[in-house]
């Protein structure tokens, strides 16, 4: 390029939201669903659905290589080559699942290398109870993001949903009150939320890239 000619603009390439989360019930997972519509609702921007595989206090036990259904299982590679990241998990005593504390564990690699540091990032979550922790768990998901450099979004209250909804929801991130049997069905607040922070989120990706 000479210098008459101005930097290039436009994004070649698509911008790559990685939607990670567990789920037990499919609570969680239908709230990664949403994210990712709202992901792909942003021109150019493709959401990839990963989980990871569940632990066991028995060393014996161990997940199949391939989910039995949903998404398949995390790898580092989609650490490195996204450009912004949804993480979610059910709520566990007001922590994030074991299962998905375990794989933020074992990413020191990624973490030396600074592969995640300057990306976006969101995180949601789903509760058996209405006040079963849904903001420590958004909280304590944010703190593996953070030392990996992450930039955190939440949903600003420019969302009225957010004052209205009685099933979920926070500026913290998206979340779903999925009752005790995880039978309660996402109300419209909590499916608009979701979707929303799945936008908001492709967006921010996106201007960062250019």
């Amino acid at each position: 390029m000479n210098s008459a000619q101005s930097p290039r603009s436009t994004i070649d390439s698509p911008t790559t939201i990685l939607v990670l989360y567990y789920s037990r019930h499919g609570s969680t997972r239908k709230l990664a669903e949403l994210i990712a519509q709202g992901v792909e609702s942003v021109s150019g921007c493709d959401a990839r659905l990963r989980t990871v595989p569940a632990v066991s206090t028995v060393t014996e036990a161990t997940a199949p290589e391939i989910p039995a259904d949903g998404a398949p299982y995390v790898e580092a590679a989609d650490l490195e080559q996204c450009h912004g990241l949804a993480l979610g998990s059910p709520t566990r005593f007001g922590n994030m699942a074991a299962a998905m504390k375990y794989f933020w564990d074992g990413t020191a690699p990624q973490w030396l290398s600074g592969s995640l540091s300057g990306k976006p990032a969101s995180v949601f979550t789903s509760t058996g109870s209405m006040h079963g922790g849904q903001e420590s768990t958004l909280l304590s998901m944010m703190i593996p993001l953070l030392h990996h450099g992450m930039l955190l979004l939440g949903l600003p209250y420019t969302h009225p949903q957010l004052m209205n909804t009685s099933s979920g929801g926070s500026p913290y991130g998206a979340s779903h009150w999925s009752g005790v049997n995880g039978n309660q069905p996402l109300s419209d607040d909590s499916r608009t939320l979701a979707i929303a922070l799945g936008k908001r989120l492709a967006e921010t990706a996106q201007t960062l890239r250019r």
